[in-house]
């Protein structure tokens, strides 16, 4: 689901009651924020007692960065999310989060305290700063879409409103500073909020659909790549108008798992070029008009740039650019190009799709374990596979985690979250804690290796004791297994202290843990998991030595020549 802002145009409202810190609370309501996740610290205590008495329920973290992963998982499944941390110590902490929410356009809104003016007299030098007092304004700049300092009662609420608004469009980070004797600061002067209005260039948009259209009535191979801009700016049933009206096939990228049903008669699977699965590949590069929507080019998403995607024959559409074959277009949003296409009316396509990359619904429940056969990343996947439906949501981390989940079929409006782009370990278990908070209802399933879970899987404690029950996968294999397959060789940075994993429910306060060697093992343990909803579960597998998905091997092979 996507927020939606209760104010869509210019309107009056009576702001005299309202605070500078009362002000941005409503804001963020007004975006569909319910919950924020962050540690308190003195410079925005202040702040959080507002937040206390509103109607935001505040998940306090772990960590900072654990806060800006859970923000951003939020996000992704929100429309909106947020984080809140004191200065400096905090906001630089959670600056790793909040730069993959960037990379990635996850819209969370960073709220940071800062030094109160009062306090910024002469070189007093204040516990927490760095250098100046606009060295953390400096280092957000980088990565936020949009950015104010409410060191102005005048401006406060007119730059809380042009903020929030650019976070909205353009489904980015955005940040906000407010010292901390500005809280409570009432402005002297009234506030009219006027929504900034986005200009579509109804020309370029009108000779783009056109061009389109006449692409369109030529191919005979026609298909859709779609990307992970599909999901952040809703366009999931506009996407698959246009594909069953013109009955055009739908591929994704990696970053894109999940913006269409993978059940849908459709969808093809995932496009990672050479790393990816070989007859997919092969239908996408043989197409003659690929119409690439939302779709991040990224290393990833193009298999270590084996994508053989021949740009004269390539409609690249995005939020922020237009190109067909080599032609530009400017200031033409996605959603009224999709539209666009929709209302052209164009012929239904005969391309067919061959029956080796339809779905088959049976394969799943075909799968037999083999009870004393040793853990393998992929026969995993296979099992889990079998229980997935449209209530769960998958939370992948980087390395094999990731690749290996790609394998799992995700349904109807499902969701899949991974940095698939960022790729930044530790994403997992606190962006799981975010996805429990805003589907409480849906059952949260987390894929994580030992070296992510070692970075921030103490924000399972914080999970646990919000009461939510996620089912935790952790793939041991004693080390970054990735790393191992990137660089030749037993290197012994790569291997990490061995935990034991399920010991640490007890510290963490609730929970039952399973230890599990084999597939039987892992089988019974997931059937414990899945009917058990009212506590966590961890299934800490250890895995055959040198296991590793055929994803992951090919893409080490590929990314292997540049490591060295």
């Amino acid at each position: 689901m996507t927020a939606q802002t209760d104010i869509t145009g210019n309107q009056r409202r009576n702001t005299a009651e309202f605070t500078i810190g009362g002000y941005r609370i409503q804001r963020l309501r007004d975006y569909g924020i319910h919950d924020l996740f962050g540690i308190p610290g003195d410079y925005i205590l202040s702040f959080y007692s507002e937040l206390e008495k509103s109607p935001i329920n505040v998940v306090g973290c772990t960590r900072e960065d654990c806060a800006g992963f859970a923000a951003d998982a939020y996000a992704r499944i929100n429309g909106m999310g947020a984080v809140c941390v004191t200065y400096c110590v905090g906001g630089l902490s959670v600056s790793n989060s909040i730069a993959g929410a960037y990379a990635e356009k996850s819209p969370v809104v960073v709220i940071s305290g800062s030094p109160g003016m009062s306090e910024r007299k002469g070189d007093a030098l204040l516990h927490h700063m760095v250098r100046d007092f606009r060295t953390q304004i400096d280092v957000f700049e980088k990565f936020t879409i949009a950015g104010a300092d409410l060191s102005d009662p005048l401006t406060a609420f007119s730059e809380i409103d042009r903020v929030l608004d650019a976070c909205d469009r353009f489904k980015r980070p955005v940040y906000i500073e407010l010292p901390r004797d500005m809280v409570h600061v009432v402005p002297p002067v009234a506030h009219g909020y006027s929504r900034q209005v986005h200009e579509n260039n109804d020309a370029a948009t009108a000779e783009a659909i056109s061009e389109t259209c006449t692409r369109l009535s030529t191919a005979k191979k026609p298909v859709i790549l779609a990307g992970v801009e599909v999901h952040r700016f809703g366009l999931q049933d506009q996407l698959l108008e246009l594909a069953e009206a013109c009955n055009i096939p739908i591929s994704t990228t990696m970053l894109g798992k999940s913006v269409v049903s993978e059940c849908h008669p459709l969808f093809i699977g995932l496009y990672e070029g050479a790393i990816g699965n070989e007859e997919v590949t092969r239908f996408v590069e043989d197409s003659d008009l690929v119409l690439m929507l939302g779709t991040f080019l990224s290393d990833i998403n193009l298999g270590v740039y084996t994508a053989k995607l021949d740009p004269d024959r390539c409609v690249y559409a995005t939020s922020e650019e237009l190109r067909i074959s080599h032609h530009y277009y400017h200031h033409v949003e996605l959603k009224q190009f999709i539209e666009g296409l929709i209302a052209a009316d164009l012929k239904s396509t005969t391309r067919e799709i061959p029956a080796s990359l339809k779905l088959d619904h049976e394969q799943n429940a075909r799968h037999v374990s083999d009870g004393q056969q040793p853990l393998r990343t992929s026969r995993m996947m296979a099992v889990l596979n079998q229980r997935l439906d449209a209530e769960s949501i998958v939370v992948a981390d980087v390395g094999d985690a990731l690749f290996a989940a790609t394998e799992l079929t995700i349904h109807d409006r499902g969701e899949f979250l991974s940095p698939a782009y960022y790729t930044s370990m530790g994403f997992s278990i606190p962006a799981a804690l975010g996805a429990a908070t805003v589907c409480p209802k849906h059952r949260v399933v987390v894929i994580v290796g030992d070296g992510a879970f070692q970075m921030t899987g103490q924000e399972l404690s914080t999970l646990i004791a919000k009461g939510h029950a996620p089912v935790i996968i952790l793939l041991d294999n004693h080390g970054y297994g990735t790393e191992r397959y990137l660089q030749a060789g037993q290197w012994k940075y790569n291997e990490i202290n061995p935990w034991n994993y399920c010991d640490l429910l007890k510290a963490y306060g609730g929970g039952v843990g399973h230890l599990v060697l084999t597939e039987g093992e892992f089988e019974q343990a997931l059937d414990l998991a899945w009917n058990d909803r009212s506590q966590t579960h961890m299934i800490h597998a250890k895995l055959l030595e040198n296991d590793a998905s055929r994803t992951l091997k090919k893409l080490a092979a590929r990314m292997g020549e540049q490591v060295g």
